[in-house]
């Protein structure tokens, strides 16, 4: 039994959309990453990008009002803000390579401490490894940060002190945000950005088999 009150996973977009400033150009990933979008206040101009070829991307749709000719790249529907346009898959991948966004929010497996990136294969049997444009945004993006659970559902921390996964970028992750808390990366040791409420930083170093700083 748990004795932890988590971040929902909505909780966890609400926390990470509050770290997005105005004026900022951000992708965010498959799964997880695009609840971010329903969560970004109106009183901020913050243009979304989808790898598939989308800036100005809007929240989700009222149900009813989907239109399955304008999705994002992980086949959900979305909306268009005013102005917003969508153009070739190439152009996309110019934006995502070429430095033009501030942020892009992914999804990991593992993440190491100083911000190495795993998150396109665990290497099981039967699975389908598929990078997509994770390592484009990786290393094309002015920040990565990572958004997951913190642990596997055997109880193992996925953030690592090294990662024993296939490495989609190295040391490109700066913030990492779990149902447990928020993290920073840094060269020497993780640092703890905040915690839910009802654990420690022993408690969760015991958790995770990680040394903390409180910043």
């Amino acid at each position: 039994m748990n004795p932890y009150k988590k971040r929902s996973k909505l909780e966890l977009a609400q926390r990470v959309a509050q770290d997005i400033e105005d004026g900022s150009y951000v992708n965010l990933g498959i799964g997880q990453p695009t609840l971010v979008a329903n969560y970004i206040s109106p009183n901020l101009e913050v243009i979304l990008q989808s790898e598939n070829g989308i800036l100005g991307m809007g929240p989700t749709p009222p149900e009813g009002q989907e239109d399955y000719d304008l999705i994002n790249a992980g086949k959900q529907p979305v909306s268009l803000k005013a102005g917003g346009a969508f153009f070739h898959h190439a152009d996309s991948f110019s934006m995502m390579r070429g430095g033009h966004l501030d942020i892009c929010v992914l999804g990991a497996f593992q993440v190491s401490t100083s911000g190495d990136l795993a998150n396109w294969s665990t290497g099981e049997e039967g699975s389908i490894p598929a990078v997509g444009g994770a390592m484009d945004l990786a290393v094309g993006a002015k920040q990565t940060w990572v958004m997951m659970d913190l642990l596997t559902k055997h109880g193992k921390s996925k953030i690592v002190n090294v990662c024993t996964y296939p490495i989609t970028g190295l040391a490109c992750v700066k913030k990492i945000y779990t149902d447990f808390g928020t993290f920073e990366c840094s060269t020497d040791q993780l640092k703890v950005i905040d915690l839910i409420d009802g654990i420690t930083i022993a408690e969760l170093e015991k958790l995770m088999e990680l040394p903390l700083i409180h910043i």
